[in-house]
């Protein structure tokens, strides 16, 4: 995940940076809370691995296990809407380095997928790929929020800034290729029920195609993906780089 990343100790820890030395960062009372938040996020998705785990034991398949964890997927995924708000809207500009637009794009695709797609089409919730991407997000996630967590209290381990930094490369593929299929999974069953279209006549005199939507989401992939993706590498060795380097100094 692209999202929020930056450079050593407390200038590469995902809440400072340059940036952070020319704006001041949230107060005593704002880190608190993104504190608590950020745990409870981190608590959240756990739940959600280990129901995956449990259900996955329980029925000796992975076919299917979306069912098993639907309910906590829904309400942490949608729950990154409000860690954006005040981050994008609050804070974002002067404590995280990253693109407010393509940070944007990133939630509100998932929150997107989980409910204008999963949740909408009941046929696809059975599709492989529908695992594929909450396998992605629920490790990404609990490596995300647990590297907030340690960076605002001013203890991040390395390990934890390692797989932040790290494990996007092939979590983040994972992601979107399953995010992409299931999209396509559901592309039959949207045309053919004619799922949130509008026609004319009307009385707004507005059509919608909610099949056409769905292709033109699949086609923005293609051109924010690499950018999502190339941030974060050049992060990477930004951030492992600094890190090694100040190692070495000591």
């Amino acid at each position: 995940a692209a999202a929020a990343a930056s450079g050593g100790s407390r200038a590469d820890n995902g809440y400072g940076g340059q940036q952070a030395r020319r704006r001041k960062g949230p107060g005593a009372l704002a880190t608190g809370y993104l504190v608590i938040y950020n745990v409870v996020m981190t608590a959240g998705w756990l739940v959600i691995a280990v129901g995956l785990v449990r259900a996955y034991l329980a029925k000796g398949s992975y076919h299917s296990l979306y069912y098993s964890i639907e309910k906590p997927l829904k309400f942490f995924q949608t729950g990154a809407l409000l860690e954006k708000y005040l981050l994008i809207a609050k804070y974002l500009p002067g404590i995280v380095p990253s693109s407010v637009v393509l940070t944007a794009f990133q939630v509100m695709s998932r929150v997107f997928l989980t409910w204008a797609v999963t949740h909408s089409v009941k046929e696809v919730q059975t599709e492989d790929s529908v695992l594929l991407f909450v396998v992605a997000w629920t490790i990404t996630e609990i490596i995300r929020y647990s590297f907030y967590t340690f960076s605002l209290l001013n203890h991040l381990p390395y390990l934890i800034k390692w797989a932040r930094y790290t494990l996007f490369i092939v979590l983040y593929p994972m992601g979107v290729s399953g995010e992409l299929l299931t999209i396509y999974a559901a592309l039959p069953f949207v045309r053919q029920s004619g799922l949130y279209s509008i026609s004319l006549p009307n009385k707004y005199n507005f059509s919608f195609d909610y099949y056409t939507f769905l292709i033109l989401v699949m086609i923005s992939y293609i051109p924010i993906f690499p950018q999502l993706y190339f941030h974060m590498l050049h992060q990477r060795r930004k951030v492992l780089s600094h890190t090694e380097e100040h190692k070495k100094s000591e």
